[in-house]
């Protein structure tokens, strides 16, 4: 018999607060697809922590939209964790306070806890700040012996080689598109908006192969053939450490997504390892296809500006490997203007970027962008933890008014997911991806 009962809460799903933006995701079916992988992926701390849970405690795993909010089933939980991003917050707090108001206590972790611990406080018995791997068999210790403090607190040193396999068997697998597995933690850059795992742990750290071999097992004995998610923030910054997983990802014949950073553009090695391993598709963060608004927004060496007059080339070299890239843009930095949103169209247009992200600057708490924002007096929300969607504007951009970048935003999503456009981009992937294989194919012949 378990000794005590703990349901472990992902909340999932993004509502985002613009009505026109919301009407219009109706419509264009590319816009919503991202947004929809995103909110369908399982809760990778939440598992981790069951498996850090000792067997002689039952653990359940709940996505938020399986639960009745409004009702707390008696379920005999004896303590729930919850963990949530930011643009989740208050409902975080609602399904809190009910659940204490049933007399269940809880625990809220995650980044949002880690930025705010404070306000999470007001809702919760117990907050985690930073890594919860560290902390949480204390934690469960302390609950147990009726001495539950209202606050653990890791420095970011926990070491991956000590991650156990994450509990990908409490999944309803039916429920997921893809899994995801994190390989590595942390980033080498310092973006002043990154609301990431550089919040929660210094430096960059990355997870032994054979670790990431194991788990990745573990997700095909619930899905033979998986599409798999790499949950890091900038996969394979470290090149060694890339070179050893790939190699050992080979065999394994699963499909895969991950995010980089433009600098994969330049390894050949990297690359073709990348495209026999299984990779489909990469995320790069471009942030802007023009060099205004990059200055300064990564705060290490301004390492985003030095990229700049790579970024067009990057793309093709990426996709001429057959490996398709989401151009990530963030809109409303300081140095844009109207313009931009023609320069973004212009630049998917010339690449054939296969997919596009944009989202609008989003100043998230405890990040250089938003004390820097609060102290100009800029934040024109504070506290609306609800407009952290990545699509409603919740500060003062310089460049143009509050409208401007609204509405040009509206339209380029449009203007972007527009079925016509995103066939012409695609074909023109397709018609690259030929083309360096036709030039492949002959090199090989002239070189015997």
């Amino acid at each position: 018999m378990p000794s005590m009962r703990i349901a472990l809460i992902a909340m999932s799903g993004v509502r985002v607060q613009d009505s026109e933006l919301m009407k219009l995701g109706l419509t264009l079916p590319g816009f919503v697809e991202r947004s929809e992988v995103i909110a369908s992926l399982p809760s990778l701390s939440l598992l981790t922590l069951a498996a850090l849970t000792p067997s002689n405690i039952e653990v359940t795993y709940h996505e938020v939209d399986d639960l009745d909010r409004d009702i707390i089933p008696d379920l005999g939980f004896d303590l729930v964790a919850i963990s949530t991003m930011t643009a989740q917050a208050f409902d975080a707090y609602t399904l809190a306070d009910r659940f204490r108001s049933s007399g269940i206590p809880v625990v809220i972790g995650g980044l949002h806890a880690t930025c705010v611990p404070d306000e999470c406080a007001k809702h919760a018995d117990c907050v985690v700040v930073g890594e919860g791997e560290p902390v949480w068999n204390q934690l469960l210790d302390d609950f147990r012996a009726g001495n539950l403090k209202p606050r653990y607190e890791s420095d970011g040193s926990y070491p991956l080689d000590r991650s156990p396999i994450p509990r990908y068997d409490l999944l309803d697998i039916k429920k997921y598109n893809r899994i995801t597995v994190q390989t590595a933690r942390g980033c080498p850059h310092k973006c002043d908006f990154c609301a990431s795992s550089i919040l929660l742990t210094s430096g960059y750290k990355v997870k032994p192969a054979e670790q990431v071999i194991e788990e990745i097992h573990a997700i095909k004995a619930i899905w033979p053939r998986p599409f798999i998610e790499l949950a890091d923030d900038n996969s394979f910054a470290m090149r060694s450490k890339a070179y050893e997983l790939l190699e050992a990802m080979i065999p394994e014949r699963v499909r895969w997504f991950t995010e980089c950073d433009v600098s994969i553009a330049k390894d050949e090695k990297l690359l073709r390892l990348m495209a026999k391993a299984g990779c489909r598709q990469v995320l790069v963060g471009l942030e802007s296809p023009d060099v205004s608004g990059l200055d300064g927004i990564e705060t290490n060496n301004n390492w985003k500006l030095a990229q700049y007059p790579k970024y067009e080339q990057a793309v093709r070299t990426i996709q001429s490997h057959g490996i398709t890239v989401i151009g990530c843009f963030v809109l409303g930095l300081d140095g844009h203007t109207p313009a931009i949103f023609d320069s973004v169209f212009d630049f998917a247009a010339r690449t054939n970027l296969y997919d596009i992200q944009v989202t609008l600057q989003t100043p998230f708490p405890a990040t250089p962008l938003y004390h820097r924002l609060k102290q100009a007096g800029r934040l024109t929300h504070p506290g609306q933890w609800d407009r952290c969607t990545l699509f409603d504007l919740n500060y003062e951009p310089l460049g143009m008014s509050a409208a401007e970048l609204r509405t040009g935003f509206r339209d380029l999503v449009a203007r972007l997911y527009h079925p016509d456009f995103v066939q012409q981009r695609r074909e023109g992937f397709l018609r690259t991806r030929k083309s360096a294989s036709e030039l492949s194919a002959s090199r090989c012949h002239y070189s015997r």
